[in-house]
């Protein structure tokens, strides 16, 4: 891993970590009076992150081709429907459990904020897009992915991409998260299947940071508010998705598209 990018996953953590260990503290007890929102404005770590070390790194011109990405939604009909193919793994899920249990219950936890409770369905799907999509994957897709697959292939890099996501999340098992040994290993788990789906993503539209954020936000939308059946399956269809990606293109590139990769300077 190249000088840039190390210091990007420490920044990365910093700024984050700023904000997650008062909630981890005030979760265990510690402190209190701190505001459970704050938990969202966390999500810009990555991507303050990915700017400064941007503009460190490679100047205005890095920082604009940045933008560029991060603005990147010319990726035709077929991809934008794979960004938001979480939505569609639920409501098929959604409509079986309807079907099983005669009620809409699975479906009602879509779009929720436990941040924001007041906020409907649909402006809480906007907010994860917005925070946690953008606010992540402007960081690890943006910044960190193509860095990586210029010096590894697409399955290593987003191994090592995946498992320092996971640890990113660390403090949250403190205060938002279950915590115990199976949850953690499950958390790994789809992080890291997750993460090699959203390489498979980006490879594919030529490095659309924005085609991954709204996946993430999309994903975070299903599976935040929604019951733990959902929840489960949702996850588990993304772990199927890593295994077939991995078996149709293998580990160099994880797409039928070249890797996209950028230098580190």
């Amino acid at each position: 891993m190249s000088r840039p990018t190390a210091v990007y996953f420490l920044l990365a953590y910093l700024l984050s970590w700023c904000v997650f260990l008062p909630l981890a503290l005030q979760g265990q007890g510690v402190l209190s009076g701190v505001p459970v929102w704050l938990h969202l404005v966390g999500a810009y770590g990555p991507f303050l992150a990915a700017f400064i070390v941007t503009a460190w790194t490679t100047g205005r011109k890095g920082v604009c081709e940045l933008i560029g990405r991060l603005t990147r939604w010319r990726i035709g009909w077929g991809w934008l429907a794979a960004a938001f193919s979480p939505v569609a793994v639920f409501g098929v899920v959604a409509l079986v459990m309807r079907v099983i249990s005669g009620t809409w219950t699975a479906a009602s936890g879509f779009g929720q904020v436990a941040e924001l409770p007041e906020l409907g369905w649909l402006a809480g799907w906007l907010v994860w897009i917005l925070t946690f999509g953008l606010g992540e994957e402007t960081g690890w897709r943006g910044f960190a992915l193509p860095r990586l697959q210029a010096r590894y292939n697409a399955r290593d890099a987003s191994l090592i991409l995946g498992l320092l996501w996971a640890g990113w999340h660390a403090p949250a098992f403190f205060y938002n998260y279950e915590l115990s040994p199976f949850s953690v290993l499950a958390f790994g788990i789809g992080i890291v299947a997750g993460a090699m789906v959203l390489t498979w993503l980006y490879n594919s539209t030529g490095g659309s940071v924005l085609a991954t954020a709204l996946w993430h936000g999309s994903y975070n939308a299903v599976v935040a508010g929604g019951e733990a059946a959902v929840s489960t399956v949702v996850t588990a269809a993304v772990i199927l998705a890593f295994v077939l990606i991995a078996r149709r293109y293998g580990p160099e590139t994880l797409s039928a598209q070249p890797k996209h990769v950028l230098e580190s300077h």
